[in-house]
């Protein structure tokens, strides 16, 4: 979800790094198979793509530089169900929904020697996703909003403000509520004219919007200040601001826009993960860092997640086709 190519380009950067190895083709799973019954096209940003170490290794062949992971959840249901449902994966790391509906996007991935001698050449731009849609396309999956709102830019606020606070108050609230409604609103507007676009490009596909699963626990208190495989330095109370004014917002305006549209539905994960916050033992989401201080991670889900996430999508895509 994090909009790396602007404050995220360091964890972009280190990502990429240990991302960067390319292996063999058969896992690749960037192309539909042709002999399947159903053509599947999975957008989203990096909440779909993986993008983090623990979320699996890189797969692109060729790489373009949105960092999709083997164990990132439309790669977990293609190896269970590819037989029945061709892939086709665009989603990329940092993406905002006008990346998805009509902007080309500068990815968040570095080229490694030896591809290239210089390791920060950037990747060219890739093609705005809903591209990837054509009236062949029987189901759309989509997970994307985040980039919208600019959570990775709320959580820097917090995380600033909230360093020398002793964990005490909710400095980030007290700067940003204010822009948050008009915030979640250009998500749903956004949103909207996604949905349209894509019915457009597939008029006889169902459209699958995927929420975003439980970061912040119900009860903070599980979390530690200023323990950076958490949340780091944001407070108790912003965290609490956080989960109730901005993440369960955001997910209801995109469970909201779905219901615009006859053909589309919504998959939601934040039930399902509520026991597997950043903050507890059983995590599904990963904190600041995974391993602190050498592999930011930046709240992204995990394998763990992803195969929740899997489980959850695979059953809609199947209810979706009428083949469950």
């Amino acid at each position: 979800m994090a909009r790396f190519r602007t404050r995220l380009a360091l964890l972009g950067s280190a990502a990429a790094l240990t991302l960067g190895a390319i292996v063999p083709a058969q896992f690749a799973g960037a192309q539909p198979a042709a002999a399947a019954a159903y053509q599947w096209v999975a957008l989203g940003d990096s909440y779909t793509a993986g993008v983090i170490p623990a979320a699996g290794d890189t797969f692109e062949i060729p790489r373009d530089g949105c960092e999709r992971t083997d164990q990132s959840y439309p790669q977990v249901i293609d190896r269970d169900l590819g037989s029945l449902i061709g892939l086709t994966n665009v989603s990329c790391g940092a993406a905002t929904i006008e990346d998805i509906t009509f902007q080309a996007q500068q990815p968040i991935g570095r080229h490694l020697p030896p591809l290239s001698e210089d390791p920060d050449y950037p990747f060219p731009p890739v093609p705005p996703q809903s591209e990837a849609v054509d009236p062949g396309t029987d189901v759309i999956t989509v997970g994307a909003g985040g980039n919208t709102l600019g959570f990775a830019d709320i959580l820097f606020t917090c995380l600033q403000l909230g360093s020398g606070s002793g964990g005490v108050g909710t400095p980030c609230r007290d700067n940003l509520a204010d822009d948050i409604p008009a915030r979640l609103a250009k998500v749903g507007k956004d949103y909207d004219e996604m949905l349209t676009v894509l019915h457009e490009r597939a008029p006889h596909a169902k459209i699958l919007a995927v929420g975003y699963p439980t970061v912040v626990p119900e009860d903070t208190s599980k979390c530690r200040y200023n323990d950076w495989e958490q949340f780091g330095s944001i407070t108790q109370g912003d965290l609490d601001w956080l989960r109730q004014d901005v993440l369960g917002p955001l997910n209801k305006t995109i469970e909201k826009s779905t219901g615009t549209q006859e053909a589309a539905g919504f998959v939601d994960l934040y039930d399902s993960s509520q026991n597997h916050s950043v903050c507890d033992t059983g995590k599904w989401v990963e904190g600041i860092y995974t391993r602190f201080p050498d592999q930011p991670a930046f709240v992204h889900p995990n394998a763990r997640g992803h195969r929740n996430a899997a489980d959850h999508v695979a059953v809609a895509v199947l209810n979706a086709l009428g083949v469950a």
